[in-house]
């Protein structure tokens, strides 16, 4: 579990290293798709620490196992939808600038704009 951990860990941080050091706006909004997939996946392993079994009750289920919480899941779905919806408002933004500069590279619609 330790290196499924690690792994997302790396994911965030790759992805907020390269929103950084990317000049491109398309490429950031792609490196932000990865830094938040990794903060979903973190999401769902913390939820997996209490459980694995769905939290629905049968008749004559031992009351003793550990049932997977239902709040992360639902946190996680609304993660889902918000970070779907600010995807594709910069993507509308990216295509908005797109139409008045040749390039979508920072640096130079820093020097038109600024």
């Amino acid at each position: 579990m330790i290196y499924l951990e690690a792994s997302i860990f790396i994911t965030i941080l790759v992805g907020f290293l390269a929103t950084i050091i990317k000049k491109n706006l398309l490429m950031k909004i792609v490196t932000m798709d990865v830094m938040s997939t990794g903060v979903v996946a973190l999401f769902v392993v913390i939820a997996t620490h209490s459980g694995l079994v769905t939290p629905i009750l049968r008749p004559g289920a031992a009351p003793t196992i550990a049932y997977a919480d239902p709040v992360p899941q639902g946190v996680i779905l609304t993660a889902i939808v918000i970070g779907l919806s600010i995807q594709t408002l910069m993507l509308v933004a990216a295509m908005k600038l797109a139409r008045d500069n040749p390039t979508l590279e920072t640096s130079e619609i820093d020097q038109k704009y600024l």
